[in-house]
């Protein structure tokens, strides 16, 4: 059983920046694919930004650019960097973990309780 606790949201104005953090514990972390999603109220979780164990990296187009996801597994802790970001990233974002691959679906085996991202215009 995997456990991830996500930190690091808050309140920030447009072209500000953020950086999340994800702290897992329970299993053998490199071994996980690692991906952040997003949901805001009344709309599906999406796909934000994902890594395989080896550190390749997977992004939204929407994001593309401006998010940089990254992981140290010494820490067991998975991160996504944020930048110029905009009023439509606002949204509560939940890391996943997964054995195998990336994938860009919900198809996640754990998730954490997600922190909440509000981006003022």
């Amino acid at each position: 059983q995997v456990q991830l606790v996500e930190s690091g949201g808050g309140l920030v104005q447009a072209g500000g920046s953020l950086r999340l953090s994800c702290a897992a514990s329970g299993g053998t972390f490199s071994r996980y694919a690692m991906g952040w999603f997003r949901q805001a109220p009344g709309k599906e979780r999406e796909f934000v930004a994902g890594i395989s164990g080896s550190g390749s990296t997977y992004y939204a187009d929407s994001v593309k650019g401006r998010f940089t996801i990254s992981r140290n597994n010494a820490k067991n802790t998975v991160y996504l960097q944020m930048d110029s970001l905009k009023p439509e990233d606002t949204s509560v974002y939940h890391c996943a973990a997964r054995l195998g691959v990336v994938y860009t679906s919900t198809t996640y085996d754990y998730w954490g309780q997600g922190t909440q991202v509000t981006v003022s215009s």
